[in-house]
């Protein structure tokens, strides 16, 4: 799963998966807006058959967040 998550986001951030890890932040490291957050929370639902509410957006900031709230979520 970590893999896929790495290479969704080096694709929707255009970015290498190599230069990727769990502390990466989305705003202050990959300098994305909100259309982009959008865009990688659509293709992560999509990806990995989650829903994304908009809080828990709020409380995503890192890769490593990423990495929680699917785990989190499959658990479930």
């Amino acid at each position: 799963m970590k893999e896929r998550v790495l290479e969704i986001i080096a694709e929707e951030f255009n970015v290498e998966v190599d230069d990727l890890n769990k502390n990466i932040n989305f705003k202050d490291d990959l300098n994305a807006d909100s259309i982009e957050l959008l865009e990688l929370v659509l293709a992560l639902e999509d990806e990995f058959n989650v829903e994304i509410s908009e809080d828990d957006v709020m409380e995503i900031a890192t890769i490593g967040d990423v990495f929680e709230f699917i785990e989190d979520y499959e658990e479930k």
